[in-house]
C-alpha cells in the first residue's frame, strides 16, 4: 500500500478538497496527496488564510481505493449535517412554535 499525506487542525478536523474543514467521515472529500511537499504547501496556504489554525501534516496508508486509512483515535466528533432543521429535536415542530408565539402575543383586536 502507498503512503498519503492529509492535513489536520487543532480541532481534529481534516482539510477538504474545497479548503473547508471536515470531520473526515467522507474520505473522498478530503485533501490528500502522495507528495509531502505538496501537503506542506497546502498547509502553508491554509494557515495563511486563517492564522489561528494550527495545522499538522499526517501520514497514513492508502486503502485499495486510494483513500486514506485514518486512525479512529484521531477522528473528531461528527459535524452536524448542513441544512438540518434546527427545530428537529423531537420536542417541537414549527407549528407548535408558531402557535405558542401567537398565544404569548395575547388576544388580537379586530
Amino acid at each position: 500500500m502507498s503512503e498519503l499525506f492529509i492535513l489536520q487542525n487543532q480541532d481534529k478536523l481534516f482539510l477538504g478538497k474545497q479548503n473547508i474543514w471536515l470531520d473526515g467521515r467522507d474520505l473522498n472529500a478530503l485533501f490528500k496527496t502522495a507528495h509531502k511537499d505538496e501537503a506542506i504547501n497546502q498547509m502553508f496556504e491554509a494557515s495563511s488564510k486563517d492564522y489561528k489554525q494550527r495545522i499538522k501534516v499526517l501520514t497514513c496508508t492508502a486503502n485499495e481505493k486510494g483513500l486514506p486509512v485514518i486512525d479512529p483515535e484521531i477522528m473528531p466528533e461528527p459535524l452536524p449535517k448542513p441544512g438540518k432543521d434546527l427545530l428537529d429535536n423531537g420536542d417541537e415542530t414549527a407549528e407548535t412554535v408558531e402557535a405558542s408565539a401567537e398565544a404569548d402575543a395575547g388576544p388580537r383586536e379586530a
